[in-house]
């Protein structure tokens, strides 16, 4: 399995809207592709600022390719991102998974 990791910042103040936007776009279409194993969204706030951090998961490089095409290492980017992001990563990270031990709710 591969982790695809990719950074952005927003306002504070946009951040829930970003969230959103999220949800409607780059996560929608993480969840159509085929191949893909889920994604966890994580935020952090820091002062005015809010860190967002996406890692999905993906069967295989073949399947980030089917989301990400051709140069996997780009970031994907959407119409609106511009309105809500100060600061992007233009490459993404790519790791071999290799340990899954997810956290319980006890």
């Amino acid at each position: 399995m591969i982790a695809r990791t990719w950074r952005g910042w927003t306002a504070a103040a946009d951040a829930d809207r970003y969230l959103d936007y999220l949800e409607e776009t780059g996560l929608r279409e993480y969840r159509a592709t085929p191949g893909n194993r889920g994604v966890l969204t994580l935020r952090g706030t820091d002062g005015d600022r809010t860190e967002f951090l996406l890692v999905s998961f993906w069967e295989s490089m073949d399947a980030v390719r089917q989301f990400a095409g051709a140069e996997p290492e780009q970031a994907v980017f959407y119409s609106e991102d511009d309105r809500f992001l100060v600061e992007r990563e233009t490459r993404v990270r790519h790791y071999e998974v290799v340990s899954e031990d997810a956290p319980s709710d006890g």
